[in-house]
């Protein structure tokens, strides 16, 4: 399951690779104040023209929407030698980068360039990998092995991407691409040297000389993995709360932590994000970019499952009580912080959905070598056991007005989204495709589900950290399409293990990972 709390992190704190944005502005009790714009510039070192170009080009920042504007010209990159913009950061070792990318008017040339670039130098002819995509809708892996060399390619099989990204795994380059709400497409080119430092950034090339081209640059994330042989559970990197825009799939960073942060809920007035770290529950004012530790008592090894009720007034947590052998045991206090009182006689349970009443916890308890779901009252008392199929049943949560739980399990083999009735009846799947999905977390009109999509790399009763993952949205009543991908993301556990929307239901909180 969810294993301990985090410690402190093990990994060095090295220069931050996100600038800062906390956020500021008035609050407001009835809509969640927004964070301030991102500053996406202050990720990278420095910009310029490669090559002899005839019209010099430049970089600049939409503050109101945390976008990156490029102009560039360039007769082309591509051949044995490159024109174009570049904005670009010094990076060593692996990395993933990734962004949401467009050309705002419709240019001049069809095969006019934006996306990613990794070069060894600013050398017109440096060797390179780049992540493509073409004025036309031409998709594809770019790359010269040597300086001085022709370009080659491998085309990805979609066409017209906007979500555009490049991953390093050694001398492995990897481009991943998408018409945003889809997955990703993916092609790699292995045994490319490089270098170990490189200069990362997005560029633009008209592929005319004679032609200035703009391009918009938004989501744009510099991401450092997690190290080969981590151990998870020991082993932590750093992250990010984030706030999503259903809708549009915006995202904006309002705090970022060199240590493992886990699980943001959204409070009923949408003034704070109460997030695990350490084992704590921290709350942070949207407002102010404050962070305060909130007060749980004698519970200081909670782990990231904790919900708050409907009335916003309490919250429950999960806390490894020393006196049950380090098992997690479900508690509730008042959501402002004070004395924990127990409500779970047995563990391990791990907290995931309130009623709306207020009346019943809904959790995933460990029993008997099978983990199932549970409801038991609010004050404690007899849990009543509401799945008995083998394999793993999680993260259940009521619909806001109380006529279904949703929960994922693996009893098929994969890991589905389904929802019953409060009574355990009448369970079904709502999800199927090729992805194990997980922690579904109704909208507040009950209208929209979000969840958390694995690839099958992950086995199906599995939610790791630091993976890249999709965050996706579906109706409530399931339906014959898949689930729109609204964030593209690298986390896993802790990304939203728990209730996550802001009050109005326009947005989600969650953590996205980085090595800081």
């Amino acid at each position: 399951m969810r294993g301990k709390p985090s410690s402190s992190l093990k990994i060095p704190w090295v220069a931050l690779l996100i600038g800062a944005a906390l956020a500021v502005g008035a609050g407001c009790r009835q809509t969640p104040p927004g964070p301030a714009p991102e500053k996406p510039l202050d990720l990278f070192d420095a910009h310029g023209d490669i090559g002899n170009v005839a019209r010099p080009g430049s970089a600049s920042e939409d503050a109101a929407n945390g976008a990156i504007v490029i102009d560039g010209a360039g007769a082309n990159m591509w051949f044995a030698a490159d024109e174009g913009h570049f904005l670009w950061k010094r990076l060593k070792g692996d990395f993933i980068v990734s962004a949401r990318v467009e050309f705002p008017g419709p240019g001049v040339e069809a095969h006019r360039k934006i996306g990613w670039m990794a070069r060894s130098t600013l050398d017109p002819g440096s060797a390179h990998a780049s992540a493509v995509v073409h004025g036309d809708g031409l998709t594809s892996l770019q790359y010269r092995k040597k300086a001085g060399e022709e370009t080659e390619e491998a085309r990805l099989s979609i066409s017209g991407a906007d979500q555009v990204q490049l991953e390093r795994r050694g001398d492995t380059y990897i481009m991943s691409a998408a018409r945003f709400g889809e997955p990703y497409a993916s092609e790699r080119i292995t045994g490319l040297s490089l270098g170990d430092e490189l200069l990362v950034g997005l560029f633009v090339c008209s592929h005319n000389a004679a032609v200035t081209e703009k391009a918009r640059f938004t989501n744009v994330r510099l991401t450092i993995p997690a190290p080969e042989g981590f151990i998870p559970y020991q082993d932590y990197i750093g992250g990010m709360l984030e706030i999503l825009d259903v809708e549009t799939g915006k995202r904006t960073v309002v705090y970022r932590l060199p240590r493992s942060i886990q699980a943001p809920n959204w409070t009923k007035d949408g003034r704070f994000l109460i997030y695990n770290v350490d084992g704590l529950l921290n709350r942070f004012e949207l407002a102010t970019g404050k962070t305060t530790r909130l007060e749980t008592g004698f519970a200081t090894a909670n782990n990231n499952d904790h919900v708050l009720s409907f009335d916003g007034k309490k919250l429950g947590i999960s806390h490894h009580s020393s006196e049950d052998g380090d098992e997690s045991i479900i508690y509730v206090l008042p959501a402002k912080g004070g004395t924990p009182e127990r409500v779970t006689p047995k563990g391990p349970s791990y907290l995931h959905g309130w009623s709306p009443d207020g009346r019943f916890l809904v959790y995933t308890g460990g029993r008997d070598d099978n983990f199932d779901i549970y409801r038991i009252p609010v004050e404690g008392g007899d849990e009543v056991r509401l799945t008995d199929a083998p394999g793993l049943d999680d993260g259940p949560e009521y619909r806001p007005d109380g006529r279904f739980i949703y929960f994922n399990s693996s009893r098929t083999g994969d890991m589905r989204i389904w929802r019953m009735a409060p009574d355990g009846s009448g369970q079904e799947p709502i999800t199927s495709g090729v992805f194990h999905d997980w922690f579904p977390h109704v909208s507040p009109d009950g209208k929209r589900v979000v969840l958390l999509s694995f690839q099958k790399d992950v086995a199906a009763d599995d939610h790791p950290f630091y993976k890249q993952a999709y965050i996706r949205m579906m109706p409530a009543a399931g339906g014959p399409e898949e689930p729109k991908v609204i964030a593209y993301v690298y986390g896993g556990q802790g990304t939203i293990n728990v209730p996550s929307w802001s009050p109005d239901g326009k947005k989600i909180a969650f953590v996205s990972n980085t090595r800081f």
